[in-house]
C-alpha cells in the first residue's frame, strides 16, 4: 500500500474510524441541563418582572458585577427569548462593546417587555425544561474533539515514551502558534499539538485534531480550504527556512464516512511529498512512526 496515498486505498472506512460514545441521551440530558440552568432561568424570570423594557434586561444582564458564568447563561436566554439576532459571542464582550450600541443597533428586534412579562410571569415547569434544553444545546460542542485529542496523546506518550514528546491542550485551551516554535514565522498558524524529539527538542511535526460526528456539504468545503491553506503556509515557510516539519491531521468519527469528507481526507493525505499524513486513532500506530517523523523527505 502506497504511503503517499494510504487513505485512498482503504476500501472499508468503517474499519478505521473510532466512534466516541459519551454524549448524554434524551431524556436523561434534560435533568442535567435543568440542574445546570434552573437557577439562571429563575433569575431571568425575575429580571423580566423587575425591568421596564427589554433593553433594561440586557443592561442588567451585561453588568460587570454579575458572575461571568451566570451572565453567559442569561445572555444565551436573552438570545433565545428576546432577540435571536444578538449572538452570544458579541454580547459577552462587555468591555469592548457597549450595551447602548447593541440597543441602538438591534433594539428594533427585541420582543416587547409587555409580551415577555405575560409569557414569563408564571413559567410552567415544562417550559423551563424546554428553555434549559435550548440554552444548553451546544454545551458539548467540541467535547468529542477534546476526547479524541486526549486519547491520541495517551497513545503517543505510551508508544513513544522517552523518545518523543507531544505538547498541547488536551481539552479546551490556547492553541500553539507556529510562530512560538519558529520565531521567523510571522503569520497566524494555530496548531493543536506539536511533536518534538526529546534529546534535542527538535520540532518534528505539528498537528490538528477534529472529531466528526456528522459532516458534509458547506461545512466540509470550509474545512477543505482551511486544511489546504495550512499545507501551503507550511510549504512556503519551509522554502524560506528549511525545516524537518511534518503535518499530522488527526481526523476521526462517523462523519468521515460521508463521501465528501472522506475524499477531502484522501486528497490531503500524502501531500507535500509525503510530509502530510491524515490518521485516525486506529491508524496512528501504522502511520505515525519514528521512520516518518525522523525522515528528511
Amino acid at each position: 500500500m502506497s504511503e503517499h496515498k494510504f487513505l485512498s486505498q482503504i476500501t472499508d472506512i468503517s474499519k478505521v474510524i473510532t466512534p466516541i460514545n459519551s454524549t448524554i441521551r434524551f431524556p436523561e440530558v434534560l435533568q442535567v441541563l435543568i440542574d445546570k440552568y434552573g437557577k439562571a432561568i429563575d433569575i431571568f424570570c425575575t429580571l423580566i418582572k423587575d425591568s421596564q423594557s427589554s433593553a433594561e434586561i440586557l443592561e442588567r444582564i451585561r453588568s460587570s458585577q454579575r458572575p461571568a458564568k451566570e451572565r453567559m447563561a442569561l445572555l444565551k436566554m436573552y438570545r433565545r427569548c428576546v432577540s435571536p439576532v444578538l449572538d452570544t459571542e458579541t454580547t459577552k464582550k462587555i468591555k469592548k462593546i457597549k450595551t447602548e450600541t447593541l440597543i441602538e443597533t438591534y433594539g428594533n428586534t427585541f420582543k416587547p417587555i409587555a409580551k415577555l412579562k405575560k409569557q414569563f410571569s408564571d413559567l410552567p415547569i415544562e417550559y423551563k425544561y424546554a428553555l434549559a434544553a435550548l440554552v444548553g444545546e451546544y454545551d458539548t460542542r467540541g467535547q468529542l474533539g477534546y476526547q479524541l485529542t486526549e486519547s491520541f496523546f495517551d497513545w503517543f506518550e505510551e508508544h513513544f515514551h522517552g523518545r518523543y514528546s507531544i505538547e498541547g491542550p488536551r481539552g479546551a485551551g490556547r492553541d500553539i502558534e507556529l510562530s512560538e516554535l519558529y520565531p521567523d514565522f510571522k503569520q497566524s498558524y494555530p496548531c493543536d499539538f506539536v511533536i518534538k524529539r526529546i534529546t534535542d527538542e527538535e520540532i518534528l511535526a505539528v498537528g490538528f485534531a477534529r472529531y466528526d460526528s456528522t459532516r458534509g456539504g458547506a461545512q466540509s468545503d470550509d474545512r477543505t480550504g482551511g486544511n489546504a491553506n495550512k499545507v501551503e503556509k507550511a510549504k512556503q515557510f519551509d522554502g524560506f527556512i528549511s525545516t524537518q516539519l511534518k503535518l499530522v491531521f488527526l481526523s476521526d468519527g462517523p462523519g468521515l464516512m460521508h463521501s465528501d469528507t472522506w475524499k477531502e481526507a484522501c486528497d490531503l493525505d500524502g501531500q507535500w511529498n509525503g510530509r502530510v499524513r491524515v490518521v485516525t486513532l486506529k491508524l496512528a500506530e501504522k502511520r505515525i512512526t519514528s521512520q516518518w517523523l525522523e525522515s528528511y523527505i
